[in-house]
């Protein structure tokens, strides 16, 4: 049984946004201690593993999507990883304003994949 593009393509999307966003947001709780060119070392060594996911998931998502609908898919996923980092990890409150730009990513996901 094949599993489809777009159970890969978003499963490793996923993965690799949970990646990108502790590289590029988790040491400023983490590291907030350290030189940021330590940082900037950790956070590449981090972002690896997010290329090693991401490269994948778009060539398998070029498969059957469209350059903008992989981007689009992207922001969406971006999103929806990053608030909840944002809220529960590195504590920041939930503002309503996550809610309004989910709902500009609704109308973007429209218009990109209506045709």
């Amino acid at each position: 049984m094949q599993i489809p593009v777009i159970v890969q393509t978003g499963g490793l999307l996923v993965l690799s946004n949970v990646f990108m966003t502790f590289a590029w947001y988790g040491h400023l709780k983490n590291l907030s201690n350290k030189a940021w060119y330590v940082a900037a070392l950790i956070s590449w060594g981090i972002a690896l593993f997010e290329y090693l996911l991401q490269v994948p998931a778009n060539r398998i998502g070029a498969t059957q999507y469209n350059l903008g609908q992989l981007k689009i898919m992207q922001e969406v996923i971006t999103l929806s990883v990053f608030v909840p980092f944002a809220v529960f990890y590195m504590d920041q409150p939930f503002k309503l304003d996550y809610v309004w730009a989910a709902l500009c990513m609704l109308g973007a996901v429209y218009f990109i994949f209506r045709s």
